[in-house]
C-alpha cells in the first residue's frame, strides 16, 4: 500500500495543530484596569496549568501553555496610559459621549485591544472610531463610515 494512504503517527494527539495566538503589531496600551485583567488572566492560567499537569491532560497543558505565552507577551509589553484629568481633547483611557444628527448618543471608553468590549461601551484605541476621535474636543465632528457624530462630553478616567 502506498504511504500516502496510511495514517500519520497521531501520538501527539493533534497538539502540533494548536497554533499560536496572534499578537497585535500595535502598541500595547492598557488602562490600569486592563493591566489588572492581564494579571488576573495570568494567575488563572497558572492555576489551570497546575491542574492540567496534575491530571496529565496533554491537550489542556498545550492550550494553557499557548495562552500563557500570549498573555505573558502582552504583560511584558503593556504600557499603562492614564489621561490627564484636565485634558480637553480625546486621549487614550477617556470616556467620550458622541451624538449623531438624530440625537442618538453613544458612550465609548477608549481602551487597550485586549480590554475592548463594544457591548459594554469599550472600544480599542486602534478602532476606526477611536482613531477618528483622538485629538478632538467637545463640539468637534467626526465621521466614521457614513455617519457623522458630534463630541458632546469628555471624561478622563471614567
Amino acid at each position: 500500500m502506498s504511504r500516502a494512504f496510511t495514517r500519520e503517527d497521531d501520538s501527539d494527539g493533534g497538539l502540533n495543530d494548536i497554533g499560536e495566538r496572534p499578537v497585535s503589531r500595535h502598541r500595547n496600551l492598557v488602562t490600569r484596569e486592563g493591566l489588572q485583567k492581564i494579571d488576573a488572566e495570568l494567575a488563572t492560567l497558572h492555576e489551570r496549568l497546575a491542574r492540567a499537569e496534575a491530571a496529565s491532560d496533554r491537550q489542556d497543558i498545550a492550550l494553557v501553555a499557548r495562552d500563557l505565552r500570549y498573555w505573558t507577551a502582552r504583560r511584558e509589553t503593556a504600557e499603562v496610559s492614564v489621561p490627564e484629568a484636565g485634558s480637553t481633547v480625546v486621549r487614550f483611557g477617556m470616556t467620550v459621549t458622541i451624538e449623531n444628527e438624530d440625537g442618538k448618543r453613544n458612550v465609548w471608553k477608549i481602551v487597550g485591544e485586549d480590554e475592548a468590549d463594544a457591548a459594554h461601551g469599550m472600544i480599542s484605541h486602534v478602532s476606526p472610531m477611536a482613531q477618528a476621535l483622538f485629538g478632538k474636543a467637545v463640539g468637534d465632528l467626526v465621521t466614521v463610515g457614513d455617519h457623522e457624530w458630534e463630541i458632546v462630553e469628555l471624561k478622563a478616567g471614567a
